[in-house]
């Protein structure tokens, strides 16, 4: 049985491993994730071997996967080195967030919430219609509107420091 099992660990754990990194995008978090799944695999090998082990190992690492997401667990990501930050280009990047958010500010309440439900929460139109009570034409409208509204408030937006970080 174990030698059964660790020819299975030994043949597998690199595409396992692969299919882990597709789903996360992580070496770390893929080579993690794998293990967990042998761990789970190996406790049940004994009935799981006589069936398909491959495909059992695919469910439990994509189930794993999916738990660490819905638990909103923030992973550790170890480095060497701390990244090194930019100072303008931090800065350059919270002063357009500012300026947008300013300029949102003055877009129509409705439309601004058209925006927000429709851009921010990625809400389907029909999602955003029934949120809002409307019809999904009201809601094609108040996106266009919202949207010229925030283009030409944001335009307009008194923000001298970004054209000085755009020249250097």
């Amino acid at each position: 049985m174990e030698g059964d099992f660790a020819d299975f660990y030994s043949a597998r754990f690199d595409h396992a491993r692969r299919g882990a990194y597709a789903l996360c995008g992580d070496w770390g978090e893929a080579e993690e994730l794998t293990q967990a799944g042998f761990v789970r695999l190996y406790a049940r090998w004994s009935r799981v071997s006589r069936g398909n082990p491959e495909a059992y190992l695919r469910t439990v690492i994509t189930r794993l996967f999916l738990d660490t997401r819905r638990r909103g667990r923030a992973r550790e990501r170890l480095v060497a080195e701390l990244p090194e930050l930019s100072g303008p280009a931090a800065s350059t990047q919270v002063d357009e967030r500012q300026s947008l958010l300013a300029a949102l500010q003055t877009v129509a309440p409705r439309q601004r919430a058209t925006l927000v439900l429709r851009i921010v929460h990625d809400l389907s139109i029909e999602q955003v219609a029934a949120v809002l009570r409307c019809s999904t034409g009201t809601v094609k409208s108040q996106l266009s509107r919202g949207i010229q509204a925030l283009r030409a408030a944001y335009q307009n937006a008194d923000v001298p420091e970004r054209s000085a970080h755009d020249v250097g």
